[in-house]
Formats: C-alpha cells, sequence, structure tokens
C-alpha cells in the first residue's frame, strides 16, 4: 500500500513537471566573428530578462511557465544567419529576439514571416527590415532615417562642418546609414567632399583615406562597425588625417578605444545609439547597468538594455493575450505600450518604435560620455 501511494505520488509529481509549458526565446546575433561584443552583449540582456522571468515566476494568463534561452550564432553573415532562423523556425520557438545587425536581420525577417514567429529586433536600423510588410517584424530602437539625419543636423549646426568625406562599408547597416546621415547634411545646406567604401572585413584603408585626405574634409563619417573603425582611425592618425570621425552605434561602445590602438583623442569621435533614456529614466537606466555589471563582471555594450525590454516585452504581450502561441499573441505585442528599462515602447504599423530616441556621444579617456539625448 505504501508503495502504491509513493508511486501515485510520483506519478502526479510527473504530471505536475509536464504540465508546465516551457515558453522558448530565440536569440540571434554574432557570438564569434570581429564584432561578437555586440552579439554577447545583446544575449546577456535576453538572459537577464529570462532569468528575472523565472525567479518571479512569471505566468501567461494566469499558468506559470517556465522560461528558456535558445541562442543561435550568425557570425554576422547573412547566409549563417538565414540558416539560424530556419533552425529556430524549425523548432518552433516562440519568439525572436534579434538579430544584431540588419544585414542579417532583414534576411531572417522573411523566415521568421513564413513560419508566422514574431521577430524584435534590439539593434538592426536600417528601415528596410520594417518596410517589406511583414507584421512579425518589430524594433525597439530608432531607424537609420532618424539616426542619420539627427547625426546629420548634428554635425551642422552644432559641430559646424562645412566639409564632410563619408566612407562606408557595403553592408546594409553600413550603407544605409551613410545615405541617411548625407541626406542630413544636404538639408543642412553642408557639402560631402568624397565617398568612399570599403569592407567589413577591412583591414588596409591606406588607398582610401589618401583620397579622403586630398579633398581636405574637416570630418569624417563612417557606416560601419567599430572593429573596423578603430583601425581606421589609427590610419588616418598615421596618414596625418587628424580629423573628427563621427558614426552610429556600429562605433559607439569603449571597445573604440581599444581598437584604435589607443590613438582616439578626447573628444575626436562623436557617435549616436539609436535609443537612451532622458532624465526621468536614468535612474532605472542606472540600474540595469548596475545590475548587469554584477551578473556579467563587465559593463554594457550598447545593446544588452534593448534586448531586456525586447524579451520582457515579448512576455508582456503573452500574458496579456493568454497564450505563448504567436498567432494569439501577435496582435497584443502590435499595440502594446510597454515601459521599461529604455522606455516608453509602443510600435507603428510597420513595427518601427514610436518616437524613439537619440542619444548622442562623444568619447572622454577612452569612456563614452554623453552629449545629449533627442527625437
Amino acid at each position: 500500500m505504501k508503495k502504491q501511494v509513493l508511486l501515485m505520488a510520483a506519478m502526479a509529481a510527473a504530471g505536475l513537471v509536464q504540465a508546465q509549458e516551457v515558453v522558448r526565446i530565440g536569440h540571434v546575433a554574432s557570438m564569434t566573428g570581429a564584432v561578437a561584443h555586440f552579439g554577447k552583449d545583446s544575449e546577456n540582456g535576453v538572459r537577464m530578462a529570462i532569468e528575472a522571468l523565472n525567479a518571479r515566476g512569471a505566468a501567461i494568463g494566469g499558468k506559470k511557465v517556465k522560461w528558456q534561452l535558445v541562442g543561435e550564432d550568425d557570425a554576422g553573415d547573412p547566409k549563417q544567419a538565414t540558416a539560424a532562423a530556419q533552425k529556430l523556425a524549425d523548432a518552433r520557438v516562440n519568439a525572436v529576439i534579434g538579430h544584431e545587425t540588419s544585414g542579417t536581420t532583414i534576411p531572417a525577417s522573411k523566415i521568421y514571416y513564413d513560419a508566422g514567429i514574431p521577430q524584435v529586433s534590439a539593434s538592426a536600423t536600417n528601415p528596410k527590415y520594417t518596410q517589406q510588410g511583414f507584421n512579425t517584424a518589430f524594433r525597439v530602437v530608432a531607424n537609420d532615417i532618424q539616426l542619420g539625419r539627427a547625426l546629420g543636423r548634428y554635425a551642422a549646426t552644432t559641430m559646424k562642418v562645412k566639409r564632410v568625406a563619408v566612407i562606408d562599408d557595403r553592408t546594409a547597416y553600413g550603407q544605409g546609414l551613410a545615405t541617411e546621415f548625407s541626406n542630413g547634411l544636404r538639408q543642412q545646406g553642408v557639402n560631402v567632399v568624397a565617398k568612399e567604401f570599403t569592407n567589413d572585413k577591412a583591414t588596409d584603408f591606406a588607398a582610401i583615406l589618401t583620397k579622403v585626405r586630398a579633398s581636405n574634409p574637416d570630418l569624417v563619417f563612417f557606416g560601419g562597425m567599430n572593429a573596423v573603425a578603430g583601425p581606421m582611425l589609427r590610419q588616418m592618425k598615421q596618414l596625418g588625417l587628424n580629423v573628427r570621425m563621427m558614426g552610429g552605434d556600429g562605433i559607439c561602445s569603449d571597445e573604440m578605444h581599444k581598437l584604435s590602438g589607443g590613438t582616439m583623442a578626447d573628444g575626436q569621435v562623436v557617435c549616436a545609439e539609436a535609443g537612451g533614456v532622458e532624465a526621468a529614466g536614468q535612474a532605472a537606466m542606472d540600474k540595469f547597468r548596475a545590475d548587469y555589471r554584477k551578473r556579467y563582471g563587465i559593463d554594457v555594450q550598447i545593446i544588452a538594455p534593448y534586448s531586456y525590454d525586447a524579451t520582457l516585452m515579448v512576455a508582456a504581450a503573452m500574458d496579456k493575450a493568454g497564450s505563448s502561441n504567436p498567432a494569439k499573441y501577435l496582435p497584443e505585442l502590435a499595440k502594446l505600450q510597454y515601459k521599461g528599462v529604455t522606455g516608453n515602447i509602443g510600435f507603428d504599423a510597420r513595427g518601427d518604435i514610436r518616437n524613439g530616441a537619440i542619444t548622442l556621444y562623444t568619447f572622454k579617456g577612452g569612456h563614452r560620455s554623453q552629449i545629449a539625448v533627442t527625437k
């Protein structure tokens, strides 16, 4: 009799475990390669959100669930990105946070759309991502139109530049950002005196920088990531091209100091992050950064607060819908108003964040120093 009772208890316990739903949140970014520091930052933000959800016993429609991170590496490569996306689609994850770059996010988005899986990017800024008509595509940061034109305005009105050289890395992110920056400059009546391009794996920039130097610019704008911008800055110095550099969030981390070989002068680089908080939200952001450092022993690069919010926003939409089934919670996600550590998040009809903030930075002592938050 005792054995029978124990067996029944064991079976009941097994039934309870079996009954608990597992909600799997996919994440894809560059976990290897030149920009892996950004990819790991993004994944760290998602992991913190998953841990927070499990720690508080976050439920969906009153039913307790287990939250699980399913990570994939796309190495910043579009082909690897689509393979990773297909893997997550085949596994029927409940949502995807990612990818990291526009060049990987855009091709992957078609796969998630076909599978009906919501995809929320915390870092891809190319406008095309949300202009494809995919109702599964969202982003929690401003796009390149907002970012590039804000940089163009700042360069013209505050930095008072007159002659600008523009270089991009021919990726979806870099080329798109450079185009919108150039548009922003033209609106302010500033001349682009040189246009050059490289690639996202390049290490030697002598030829294009020699051409740029001949155009006598007072600013070099680079559309691309810091893995290229840092060495480029070092070679600019070697060629006597001692002018300021400007770029987007791809160069807007403390890694720039190391990647430039310590040649970056205070105030020489101005960059913008597609996001940021105004004074009222600074305490929440500061707390997140402190929690991040405590959890990982390193500082936030850029993406982690946004991937954290993206994950929790998806969870909130599931709870509101009472289901982790993408078809059921997708309409709730599209209309949700969510207050996160990065501010108030809500999407427009395309899936872009409404009133996305832009934060301008420079570097002092090798570390980012905020200049201003604008919209």
